[in-house]
């Protein structure tokens, strides 16, 4: 009886429903999710959970590596989270300097700072966590004396965000001129797909910097921000727009779109209501999948010059201090960044590997 009624009640579950239970089920999935939001939640709190600002600088800790954070004491007790204050000297040997661990000073919580505003509305005067009388680089500093998890976290803002909003542009624009070319054909099914293949025939690369020289050097931040996010969305649509356009060829013959047509319903009717739904899935996972690619090419173009400039900072920005060589033999945790694009880009496709078989209805 129990079975008959839990076989009952799953005929009623929505589809909705049933994609979100075999989801869960998915763990690779479900840890990519996890940790995505963890990403975009420190995004969001970057204020509050980096110690210092992205631009603050300390002159005299230059190129500092990681800042080791120590549990047991000297004399072997363990203690609360601490550091040493480093102290720089000079090898001369190599001519370069070194930093030496000195005094110990405990890493405190909730620290009082200067006066900042989170989400640039509220009033704050803390920070999640500090250390006084010396700063800590959790994943240390660069050539300028610029904490390196502080500016990552910031960038972050701007290298997470980019992927919504440009795969946003791609999105509408993909769905629209493939609902126009596979639902009315005819002149504008033809024009549409030769513009795809124009578009599909020039070298993403080059054409990305030829858009983005396009973009004025005296633009602000913001203005740069939607700019690169345009040009991302405004090459990036036109496989969905195939794909849709493919989808439509075949649902619009379908007895349910002719039904809906008979009865009078309009065509833009019949495509929101009648046949962009039916592949609704596909396209959840498409977008997934898509955000990654528009990740990476945010970072590929500031890395480059062509993209975000400073005084913003992207994960693309920081990169280019791993151009030479010279720094990176020093300072190789300068590659950092490099870090936190791989496990989102890994993370985006684990949700995308999972939403696809999630939303198939023959997935074991």
């Amino acid at each position: 009886m129990n079975n008959e009624s839990k076989r009952d009640k799953a005929i009623y579950l929505s589809q909705g429903r049933l994609i979100w239970i075999n989801f869960r089920k998915h763990k690779l999935a479900f840890m990519g999710i996890s940790v995505l939001c963890v990403l975009y939640l420190g995004a969001l709190f970057a204020s509050f959970i980096a110690p210092y600002d992205k631009t603050e600088r300390f002159k005299d800790y230059q190129i500092v590596p990681p800042t080791k954070i120590h549990f047991v004491t000297k004399e072997g007790n363990i203690s609360r989270p601490f550091i040493y204050l480093l102290e720089r000297r000079l090898n001369k040997e190599t001519y370069r300097y070194e930093y030496i661990e000195t005094l110990p000073r405990k890493i405190e919580f909730f620290v009082e700072t200067q006066p900042y505003k989170l989400f640039s509305i509220i009033p704050m005067k803390s920070k999640l966590f500090g250390v006084q009388d010396t700063p800590i680089f959790i994943l240390g500093s660069d050539r300028l004396g610029r904490d390196l998890f502080s500016r990552i976290l910031y960038a972050s803002r701007i290298s997470l965000s980019i992927g919504f909003v440009g795969v946003f542009f791609s999105f509408v624009i993909g769905c629209f001129l493939g609902a126009i070319s596979g639902f009315l054909g005819g002149i504008a099914d033809e024009i549409i797909q030769r513009s795809i293949d124009l578009i599909i025939s020039i070298p993403q690369i080059p054409l990305w910097m030829a858009l983005s020289a396009a973009v004025p050097q005296e633009w602000t931040v913001i203005q740069t921000y939607f700019a690169i996010t345009v040009i991302l969305g405004t090459v990036g649509w036109t496989t969905l727009a195939r794909v849709v356009r493919g989808k439509l060829l075949t649902l619009r013959e379908e007895d349910f779109a002719l039904a809906a047509k008979i009865a009078g319903a309009s065509e833009m009717r019949i495509v929101l209501r009648h046949l962009l739904p039916n592949f609704l899935s596909y396209l959840i996972v498409s977008i997934t999948l898509a955000i990654p690619g528009m990740i990476l090419a945010e970072t590929a173009l500031s890395f480059l010059g062509l993209g975000m400039q400073a005084p913003a900072v992207s994960w693309g920005t920081l990169l280019q201090d791993a151009q030479y060589l010279s720094i990176l033999a020093i300072s190789p945790w300068h590659l950092w960044p490099i870090a936190f694009v791989i496990v989102t880009i890994l993370m985006f496709n684990f949700v995308g590997d999972g939403l696809r078989d999630a939303a198939d209805p023959y997935a074991r």
